[in-house]
């Protein structure tokens, strides 16, 4: 995956280098690595959002590269959801009318019941009419959730969803992603928690654009150790060149 250097019309830097990653249907898989090391890059291109310059993407069977970007607008919009460290709620909207938006979007319409009980079960039933200005960064998080769970799309991209949240929220919210693979949802998280990455069924650890280790979830010190050798891995490369 290559990018454009700002300043530099014909120059590019590579962000993703031969990365070969299955993510196993209805498991929590986490990534993880240093700051830079292009998992952010990762989840965007797995998603569609940024559009990769080589290789395949496969979801679902379908290679999301060969659809046109309206196509794939429409693919995300009938299958996956997003939970980001921003939250991306509509602020004129309220939190119940943020929860129905991708369904709306997508040309149909989320049962009543099935947006009461998503908020009901995420803590947030008392501010269904308020809009996201008026929550804390925690609540807002969890309208971000209780909208996947609504939803119910087949496939769940979260990047540092508990970035900007205290440890109680934070909490919740991997409660909540922890749950949706019970539910057949499978669940691509980037995060730079050892903690909450060991939370996930199967670990990808990165560093300088590659995929340095696969590693089972469950254990937080092994997922810190995984990320300083990948990081050390780095460090004597560039020392080298």
């Amino acid at each position: 995956m290559d990018f454009p250097v700002p300043g530099r019309r014909r120059e590019t830097t590579r962000v993703l280098h031969a990365v070969d990653l299955d993510v196993p249907e209805g498991r929590l898989t986490a990534v993880v690595g240093p700051s830079g090391s292009g998992k952010s890059t990762l989840l965007l291109c797995t998603a569609g959002l940024e559009r990769a310059t080589a290789g395949s993407i496969e979801i679902l069977g379908t290679d999301i590269l060969s659809l046109s970007p309206r196509k794939q607008a429409a693919f995300r919009s009938e299958n996956i959801g997003f939970i980001f460290q921003e939250y991306n709620l509509v602020s004129s909207l309220s939190v119940e009318d943020n929860i129905s938006l991708p369904a709306r979007l997508a040309g149909h319409r989320v049962p009543k019941s099935r947006v009461d009980d998503a908020m009901t079960r995420l803590g947030i039933a008392k501010h269904a009419r308020r809009r996201p200005d008026r929550l804390s960064g925690g609540e807002r998080q969890r309208v971000a959730v209780a909208r996947v769970v609504a939803n119910q799309p087949r496939i769940v991209f979260a990047d540092e969803p508990t970035g900007a949240l205290d440890l109680k929220s934070g909490h919740v919210v991997l409660d909540w992603l922890q749950a949706l693979p019970a539910q057949g949802t499978t669940v691509l998280m980037v995060t730079h928690d050892p903690h909450a990455a060991a939370r996930a069924d199967q670990v990808v650890v990165m560093g300088s654009g590659r995929i340095h280790a696969v590693i089972p979830g469950g254990d937080s010190r092994a997922v810190s150790d995984a990320v300083l050798a990948a990081q050390s891995v780095d460090e004597a490369g560039d020392e080298a060149a």
